[in-house]
């Protein structure tokens, strides 16, 4: 009989790509998992991994098992939720959702206050997080949704097993310090902001890559990027405060910018896309709090 939580830890192997990430993850040591691999390969009678250089890879025989062991684990999910919502006498259990800061501010809390008296036997467990970071942990079944952001021409990956629903769309707009002498005109010029240091999200994020694709295409320079920070608020602040410029969405601006003035682009509209993903298998729990999310776009 094959073990459904050591099932559990080659596929988090699988999905991580070594012990130690899989450890991490899970909060395990490393020897603790890959002593669990070892008994779960004399249960199946066969080598389940390969060692390639510092990482390992799973023989055909592992990824069988990994394949069946995501179509168990979503049963035991929805097995669980079933019998939490039974056990309430209405729709029960536990949802996890991740966001990105702006949303979380202004999408996830609004949602999860609604749903404290809406659907008080649904716990949600909400966290801080990038969609980088989120995504993995959604496909392995750590995480229930993720709200992300996509950028206009910078499009996310597409994952067969993921479902993606949009929640709303925003533009990006030029923040600067009152003081600047393009703060003026009533759509500004990105190509006049040369000579501004510039604040953004740190290395490797939509939003980086954003801002400095934005001023080289419509610029023509390079951003000098002096400032980092993946908390927006922050990045507003180093505008009031040291004469920064920053391209800043909607969401973290709409309760307004003391300080600052918010114009739009001159040379063309800029946007992003927030989105909703869940794995496509959802159950009751998750269907009610995707849609707790939704209502706050539409009232927003």
């Amino acid at each position: 009989m094959l073990d459904l939580h050591r099932l559990r830890l080659l596929r988090e192997v699988h999905g991580r790509g070594t012990v130690h990430g899989a450890a991490r993850a899970l909060g395990y040591t490393p020897s603790a998992v890959s002593q669990q691999l070892s008994v779960l390969e004399r249960e199946a009678g066969t080598p389940l991994l390969e060692r390639v250089g510092r990482n390992v890879r799973l023989t055909a025989a592992g990824l069988v098992l990994v394949r069946h062991a995501a179509t168990l684990l979503e049963g035991v999910e929805a097995a669980e939720a079933e019998l939490a919502s039974v056990a309430a006498g209405r729709v029960a259990g536990v949802v996890r959702i991740a966001s990105f800061q702006s949303a979380f501010l202004r999408i996830v809390a609004p949602a999860v206050r609604a749903l404290a008296v809406t659907h008080p036997n649904i716990r949600v467990e909400a966290t801080e997080g990038e969609v980088e970071q989120a995504v993995p942990a959604l496909r392995l079944q750590q995480l229930d949704l993720v709200v992300g952001d996509e950028y206009d021409g910078q499009p996310r990956p597409v994952h067969a097993d993921l479902q993606r629903e949009p929640l709303l769309r925003e533009r990006i707009r030029v923040v600067l310090p009152e003081g600047h002498p393009e703060a003026k005109a009533e759509r500004v010029k990105i190509s006049r902001l040369a000579d501004i240091a510039w604040a953004a999200c740190q290395p490797g994020t939509g939003h980086r890559e954003m801002q400095v694709r934005v001023c080289r295409e419509y610029g023509g320079f390079e951003p000098d990027l002096r400032y980092s920070s993946d908390d927006f608020l922050i990045l507003l602040e180093l505008v009031r405060t040291t004469g920064a410029a920053a391209l800043l969405p909607d969401l973290v601006l709409r309760h307004g910018t003391p300080g600052a003035v918010v114009r739009r682009p001159a040379e063309a509209d800029v946007g992003r896309s927030v989105y909703l993903l869940t794995r496509r298998a959802r159950t009751p729990a998750i269907d009610v709090v995707a849609a707790a999310l939704r209502a706050e776009t539409s009232a927003d």
